[in-house]
Formats: structure tokens, sequence, C-alpha cells
């Protein structure tokens, strides 16, 4: 892959000594951090270029796009390629996704999944890219850690990333996937909600009596980090959950890495890092994100504060979804949250859900919000084992029109609201066919 990406950068080098490059990224934390890497990068080449931030495309979008000048997309467009070909000018794409269509003359593809190389995200892509351009760049190695993180593409680990740990001096420890890992621990297990440990979430008394199973003590008045922990208290940790949660598998959501990278001179957990600037985006305040990214420190007071908002809205979302009624099926919940959700959040109620006890392994979460004249669709699947997603929303506005992007666990689409009452009859069609098939 890495030849390819010398190849894709020599044409834009040539291209961009007759028009400005025109760099246009996803508004998510893994998009956010590859818009980071890549327009550094280019400022350090010299090159005249231009950014946006963008919440996903459309033909009408696609169709604004000037016809002159190199055109990247960071981290999105693999499933936009039937609008791309119309374009005249040449366009790279450096992205992770599922690619449905045939690559058009005008397009250089760089996707691992061409490679049948390992998984890697958007940030990931875009840092092998930056590094390509000169060694550098790795100074910017922790904000493909802090994408991947945010992505959910940390549990297998291949080459690639183990260079680009390297790169950023991360310390990687396994345990706990509680975040943030440097905060008092009696917090960071109250305050819990991804993932959500039943009995302790929530309960200050739980948190007590699991830290006191596990033979924690304060020390001067107050209890470590989860960072701080040794191996030994880790353990101790994890088996007294376990023991409190007795009759679930909570092993996969509840253990995994923790990463700390450095940032603005300080260890901080990568998973709660990424998202604050997942949330700084969704909040409408891209701009905030990525210049926190790029190590504005004026930032980030803001970016603290716009974090506690979301927040605020996550809690009222996820009340409302408490409240609400519900298309439910054998396998599948569909939650239609029209203007009581934003649209820059439902993506993650529908991640926070599927993750929750509420729902069993395989189970289809499909949440809906209004973004204007449209309908943002996201769905995720509860645990690692099931049907694509991603196939699931293809197949229910195949006879509507739409877009749809993601993986196989957690896909998207966009939909025009006067299809709202069609799409849902159709989604539950093709929801109880696959149920059929399994």
């Amino acid at each position: 892959m890495l030849d390819k990406i010398k190849l894709a950068l020599n044409s834009i080098d040539k291209l961009s000594y007759v028009r400005p490059i025109k760099v246009i990224s996803h508004y998510d934390a893994d998009g956010i951090t590859s818009a980071a890497i890549f327009s550094r990068a280019l400022q350090r080449w010299n090159k005249k270029f231009s950014l946006q931030i963008v919440k996903g495309l459309d033909e009408e979008f696609i169709k604004s796009l000037p016809e002159e000048g190199p055109i990247v997309f960071l981290d999105l467009a693999s499933g936009s390629l039937q609008y791309l070909e119309n374009k005249k000018t040449e366009i790279f794409i450096f992205d992770h996704h599922e690619i449905t269509q045939k690559i058009p003359s005008n397009v250089t593809m760089i996707n691992p999944l061409l490679e049948n190389a390992e998984p890697i995200s958007g940030a990931g892509v875009a840092y092998l890219a930056a590094k390509c351009i000169s060694e550098h760049n790795k100074d910017l190695a922790h904000l493909a850690i802090i994408g991947m993180v945010g992505d959910m593409m940390d549990k297998n680990l291949g080459r690639a990333y183990d260079e680009i740990i390297k790169d950023a001096e991360a310390i990687v420890k396994r345990g706990l996937k509680i975040y943030p890992s440097t905060r008092s621990l009696d917090k960071a297990l109250e305050y819990s909600s991804n993932p959500y440990i039943p009995g302790v979430t929530g309960s200050y008394r739980g948190v007590l009596e699991v830290l006191s199973d596990a033979r924690i003590p304060k020390i001067n008045g107050k209890f470590k980090s989860l960072s701080e922990l040794t191996e030994e208290e880790m353990r101790s940790l994890i088996t007294a959950i376990m023991l409190k949660t007795t009759g679930e598998d909570l092993s996969d959501k509840l253990i995994g890495n923790l990463f700390l990278v450095k940032l603005f001179n300080k260890l901080e957990d990568a998973r709660e890092i990424s998202a604050l600037i997942n949330a700084c985006s969704r909040m409408d305040h891209p701009s905030v994100a990525l210049g926190f990214c790029l190590g504005d420190s004026s930032l980030k007071e803001e970016a603290a504060k716009i974090y506690i908002d979301y927040k605020q809205s996550l809690v009222s979302a996820l009340k409302y979804v408490s409240e609400t009624d519900k298309i439910s099926g054998k396998n599948y919940t569909i939650i239609n949250g029209r203007n009581n959700i934003k649209d820059t959040i439902i993506g993650t109620v529908a991640s926070i859900i599927s993750n929750s006890p509420t729902y069993s392994e395989g189970m289809i979460i499909v949440a809906l919000a209004y973004n204007e004249n449209k309908i943002k669709v996201s769905a995720r699947i509860a645990g690692r084992e099931g049907r694509n997603v991603r196939e699931i929303l293809t197949q229910a506005i195949a006879p509507l029109g739409g877009e749809v992007g993601g993986h196989p666990n957690a896909a998207g689409c966009l939909i025009s609201k006067d299809h709202e009452d069609k799409f849902i009859e159709e989604l539950k069609k093709v929801l109880e066919i696959e149920v059929v098939k399994v």
C-alpha cells in the first residue's frame, strides 16, 4: 500500500502546482484526526490547500465541487464513487470503508481493503501518507492512535499500528476500557456509560463495594487512576467487577487496550480525547476540534465546555429513547428520534444503546433523526456477531434512493424526509427477511 500512497502523492504534488488542493474530511473523531494529520503535512510540504469538514457526501454536494484542481477525500467517499465518476478533475481517496462500486478512471483509491491489508482507520491511512511525505511528520502519530480508538479499531492491532504506536511513543496497557483512565478510579467507574457496568455505573455505593472487594485503598484520601494501577491491582479489579456482574459475559466490552498519548506535554487517555474531539464536531464546532488536534492550547477550555454540553445532549437523547415508543421485532429495534435528537449525535446514541446490557448479542439497533429535509439513519449491532447492517440499509433504501456508508457492524445512510414511512416499512421487511435467513 505504501507504494500506491507514494504514487498518489506524486500525482498530487504535480497537480498542486497548477491549482490548490481541496481536502474534504469526515466530521467524526477519525475524520477530524485525519484532517489534522493531512493538513499539517501539506503545510510542511508548502502546499496551497483548502479544508472542508462534512457530515457526509451526497450527489448534490459532489456536483458543487470544482471541476479543476486535485480533490482529496479523507475517511469517506468509498461509497460515493457513482457520483465522482462524473467529475472532470483528479480525485484521491484515502479511506478505509467498504467499496461498493467500480473505481472510476479519474479516482485514485488508497484503501487497505484493496490490498487485503490489516484493518486500519482513516487517520491511520492519513498518517501513512504524511510519513511518506516526510519522516518529520512522525510527531503526528498520536493523532492516528486517537482516530483509531475513536473508530473502535483497537481490538486487533497489526504491524502498521505497532509502528504507529512506536512513532507516537504511546503507552499501551491491558485493562478496563473505562475512560478517562487518568481520572480518579471511583469517579471513572461511577460515570462509565460505555461500557455500562451493571451495579456500578451510576452507583457510588456499588463502586465502593467493588473497590473494597478488589482491595484497592485510598492513598492520601484519594483513589488511584486506572492508568496508575499495578498489574496485580488491575487483575483484582477486573475479577471484582466480573463477580458483581455474574451471569453476564462482559469481558469483551470491559477489557481491552488502554492508550496513553502525549498531548499538550501531558499524558492523556486516547479514548477520552477521541470522545472530546467527536463531541466538538457533533455539536457543530469542527473547527474547535481541528484546532485542538493541531495543538492550539487556547482551545482547550472551549473544547472542554463543548464536551460538557455534548454529554448533557446525550443524557437528554437517551432519556427520550427510554420514554418513547419503539418499533420492535424478534431481533431488531427501530427508534425514530425525529426532531427530538440531533442528527449529529444519533450515531452515538445508537452505539451507546447497542452496548447496553438491555440488548442481547446480535440485536440490530436502527435510530433515525431529522436533518433539515433529510433523515439521518444509524444502524448498529449489539455485540460482535450478527448480520451485516450495512447490507441491511443498502437493501432498505434500494427502492428509495440514498447513500449508505460504514462497516458491517456500524453503518448509516441519508434519506429524503418524504420517504420516512416508506423507508421504515422497507427496513422492517428486510429485517424480518434477514431473521428468517439466520
